[in-house]
């Protein structure tokens, strides 16, 4: 089921230049089952054009307070009660200035002060105007009323100044979004999951690892997260951005992901072996450069700790969920792994087949617990991942 199925958002959109991602937005929103109406103030109509959000979207745009026909139906109120959340994004700080005093001069701002739903801002500004006192007082102000704040991002923003401002991208909205929907069936309890390759150094320029992007333990963080879990993802080197309210720990090697892992499963309620840790470390890393002499180099290896075989070896052990990434006899090497591990479940993908597993964006698992079989079939890592939750959560909790 569609995480969003059936919510009635209305999306905001206010004058700034982030108003072009709003499309992309909407269309991903609906992807997720959410009913979208959209409402623009005239300077958002400024970057983008209604009758594109009303494409997108299915439903007309609404952006007039004195539209006669809307308000012989009294529109503004008839929004106002069909929303589950209202959503502005971008929120210029004009709209945030204008909820904290109060005003309703147009039909967004009228909104915000008729509707009984939970309203959201993802902020979108200049990096000065957004550290402004007069913003951030306006911005303590919403939410100490209880307006949720998503964002600012930080970088490069369109002006060419470089700081804090920018609106988060869509991807990052529309996880907050389901987060913010999601059924919290994992409140109070603690998942520690690894994610990411290791890296092994075998000089100061060279190393081993593999071809692990972290997608997948990232995406399993942002589904326990949506769940109502508190989150601490120990992640090796990649290029990924953490879920918003997870606690990031980064490592590079094997034995610092081992030492992690040991001390934060004493208080994991669930352990998700999720991570592609190097089998192997250099024995004597060599301090300099090693120059390229001869046509043929002996490196000399030594095994490194199995993590989740020790997790699961603890005395007052936590749910532990391993996986099994195989070119071959899948079935037959998970089961091992689960058996020979004391796991308490096991995930395994075949990542010899074409557009899923390493470095793609989807993924297909077959779970074993000992007793039962359950296969997740390609989709994106965000839904496998959404998915292998519930699993692990109904195992856990029988």
């Amino acid at each position: 089921m569609q995480i969003l199925q059936g919510k009635n958002i209305v999306l905001g959109i206010t004058g700034g230049i982030a108003a072009y991602k709003t499309p992309e937005l909407v269309r991903r929103l609906k992807e997720q089952g959410a009913n979208v109406r959209v409402v623009m103030t005239d300077g958002a109509k400024a970057f983008i054009t209604p009758l594109t959000l009303q494409a997108v979207s299915a439903n007309p745009v609404s952006d007039s307070l004195l539209d006669t026909q809307a308000e012989l139906a009294m529109g503004h109120i008839e929004l106002a009660k069909w929303a589950d959340v209202l959503l502005i994004a971008p929120a210029t700080a004009d709209i945030i200035a204008k909820i904290a005093a109060g005003l309703a001069n147009d039909l967004l701002s009228t909104l915000c002060l008729a509707t009984a739903a939970p309203i959201v801002v993802a902020p979108a500004m200049n990096q000065q105007m957004w550290h402004a006192p007069a913003t951030q007082t306006n911005i303590n102000t919403i939410t100490s009323r209880g307006v949720h704040i998503w964002g600012p991002g930080e970088g490069e923003q369109a002006c060419g100044d470089i700081g804090k401002g920018r609106m988060l991208n869509v991807e990052e909205l529309l996880e907050l979004s389901c987060q913010f929907f999601a059924e919290k069936t994992l409140t109070d309890q603690h998942w520690v999951i690894t994610a990411g390759p290791t890296r092994e150094a075998i000089d100061p320029v060279r190393y081993i690892s593999n071809h692990s992007s972290g997608k997948m333990g990232y995406a399993i963080a942002q589904a326990a997260l949506n769940s109502g879990a508190k989150v601490s993802l120990i992640s090796g080197p990649v290029s990924l951005t953490a879920p918003s309210g997870c606690k990031l720990i980064k490592v590079e090697s094997a034995e610092q992901m081992h030492q992690q892992a040991l001390s934060l499963a004493e208080s994991a309620t669930v352990f998700v072996a999720c991570a592609a840790v190097a089998d192997y470390r250099v024995i004597e890393i060599a301090e300099q450069k090693i120059k390229k002499h001869a046509d043929a180099m002996q490196i000399n290896l030594v095994k490194n700790p199995d993590i989740v075989a020790d997790v699961a070896a603890l005395k007052d052990k936590p749910f532990t969920v391993g996986f099994a990434a195989e070119t071959q006899d899948v079935e037959h090497y998970a089961l091992g792994k689960l058996q020979r591990k004391n796991l308490d479940m096991i995930a395994a993908n075949d990542v010899a087949k074409v557009g899923q597993g390493f470095n793609s964006n989807e993924n297909a698992l077959t779970v074993f617990n000992g007793k039962e079989k359950v296969a997740i079939a390609l989709a994106s890592k965000a839904e496998v991942a959404r998915q292998l939750v519930a699993l692990i959560a109904k195992q856990y909790q029988k």
